[in-house]
């Protein structure tokens, strides 16, 4: 009897030595992950839509709380749709806030993407790859994509919520910023959390 008793404790402190040894394996795999979080407004592909000219200089954008530790930026997400013949060249800007005042773009790096033309007024999702260009931020942010150059005629509709911070807007590079506060545009950002 004292045998099998012997046996079995050795089994059972076998298995919670594996079983610790499982969560520590867990729990370390865990921490060496990258944690990611999306910040901005919720993706949407509906009807709703704020329309804005393409003009060289022009940019769209919306305010983002990116938190009080840094992060990196990760992807620019937002759907839009198109009423042009021809594909829009835009590049990204990020922005300091300073309340409700747009201060300085920090993007030293030309951050192109492109939408493409006219398809019978589907919503196309566009997605921007901002990792190789390490743009770290914090606080609150503004990234915006700025028209290179102008179509006449054309505009862009961009999905948009409402109630939800509204939308930065600049027509042309000698403009002024302009906030339309009910109508945000749904740009959002995959953001890495920094260690």
């Amino acid at each position: 009897m004292l045998k099998h008793f012997t046996s079995s404790a050795r089994t059972s402190r076998n298995l919670r030595s594996f079983f610790a040894l499982m969560l520590c394996f867990v729990t370390l795999n865990t921490l060496a992950q990258d944690k990611t979080k999306t910040i901005g407004n919720k993706p949407r592909t509906g009807s709703s839509n704020t329309s804005y000219d393409v003009v060289q200089g022009g940019q769209v954008g919306i305010k983002m709380s990116a938190g009080s530790k840094p992060v990196q930026l990760l992807k620019l997400d937002f759907h839009v749709t198109s009423r042009t013949n021809d594909t829009i060249p835009f590049k990204v800007n990020v922005y300091t806030m300073d309340g409700k005042l747009v201060k300085d773009n920090f993007v030293t790096a030309e951050i192109k993407g492109t939408i493409k033309k006219y398809d019978q007024a589907q919503s196309q999702l566009i997605s921007v790859d901002l990792s190789p260009y390490n743009v770290l931020a914090k606080g609150n942010i503004l990234v915006a994509v700025e028209f290179l150059k102008t179509q006449p005629g054309s505009n862009l509709g961009f999905a948009c919520g409402i109630l939800n911070g509204g939308t930065y807007n600049k027509y042309s590079a000698t403009h002024e910023w302009k906030k339309t506060p009910i109508v945000g545009a749904d740009f959002s950002v995959l953001v890495k959390k920094l260690k």
